[in-house]
């Protein structure tokens, strides 16, 4: 998709394009038989993607590390639809403790699950170590959501098999993954704060969102797993996960206003990907606006990929 195509909303080769809402994305699917994990879906893009998935029947649970704000995203989701089904579990993705404990939790609610949206974040964060040890943005972004996910994947692959009905991950990654580390992960120094730069960890974590996808896509495949994964970017959407950085962004929005959405906008690709028929058995890919595009070449690097995953589970294993 080229920028002509994000400023006019040119709708690329799905039907979709940049000024698409969630809404436009998943008019008539029927989503009722899908049980939906939404990390993150307490505000922002998290919480319309709740929002447009509870619309088209989903059961879905929001996750959420503060879980006053999800319970007034569930209210409101009932406040304009009171049949649907939503449920909220706390989970702070900064925390391996918290991961475990919430995946205990949704296994133990006895409910299948057949998507799951790695969509919660942090962005530009003052460097700091999480409770494990480990640099925020890439235990948050990256650590955490690779930790859950291999977690309830078992649930996942039960419930594909016992269903017949295609399982769907979702990873949101940026288009900052462009603006990465040179080499793209810094694998021997991830927690060294003297090479530190805001900017190039969140660019880090979103290349290891993309990267994550790729790999448990592969490794799906080759099992023989009813599962897809894919990446996307959302767009450039003001949201909370600017907070860190309000200034900045709003001087760059003041001069880049046309490339900016709003939030159903930001969602759309999201729930496009883990909702339309069009989608079916496609894995692995990145996808721009509603529209399939190539990530960065270190993305697309299966190498570093493998590696990820590799040093992924080392630095999960090494957790107290």
């Amino acid at each position: 998709m080229s920028i002509f195509s994000l400023i006019t909303g040119r709708r690329g080769p799905s039907g979709f394009g940049s000024a698409s809402t969630a809404e436009d994305v998943t008019q008539d699917v029927d989503a009722s038989h899908l049980t939906v994990i939404v990390t993150g879906g307490a505000s922002g893009i998290g919480e319309e993607t709740a929002r447009v998935l509870a619309l088209r029947g989903a059961h879905v649970v929001i996750a959420a590390r503060n879980t006053e704000a999800a319970q007034a995203t569930k209210s409101r989701i009932l406040g304009t639809r009171p049949s649907a089904r939503v449920e909220v579990l706390k989970l702070d993705l900064c925390s391996m403790r918290s991961i475990r404990a919430f995946a205990e939790a949704f296994l133990a609610m006895g409910l299948p699950l057949n998507i799951l949206i790695n969509n919660a974040g942090v962005m530009f964060c003052p460097f700091q170590l999480s409770e494990d040890g480990f640099e925020t943005q890439f235990a948050t972004n990256h650590l955490g959501h690779f930790l859950l996910t291999n977690l309830l994947l078992e649930k996942m692959k039960a419930t594909a098999k016992e269903t017949g009905i295609e399982g769907r991950i979702v990873n949101l990654s940026s288009i900052a993954h462009l603006n990465t580390y040179p080499g793209g992960i810094l694998f021997e120094e991830i927690n060294e704060r003297s090479r530190y730069s805001d900017k190039k960890a969140y660019g880090q974590s979103k290349l290891a969102n993309i990267l994550h996808a790729s790999e448990l896509s592969r490794r799906l495949q080759e099992e023989g797993a009813n599962i897809t994964v894919n990446s996307v970017h959302p767009g450039l959407i003001m949201t909370n996960l600017m907070r860190h950085s309000v200034v900045l962004m709003r001087a760059i929005q003041a001069v880049t206003y046309l490339m900016w959405k709003n939030v159903p906008q930001g969602a759309a690709t999201t729930c496009y990907v883990a909702l339309h028929p069009a989608l079916k058995g496609v894995t692995g890919k990145y996808f721009l606006d509603c529209n399939e595009t190539k990530p960065s070449a270190l993305a697309r690097d299966e190498t570093m990929a493998r590696k990820l995953w590799e040093f992924s589970e080392k630095l999960v294993q090494s957790a107290p």
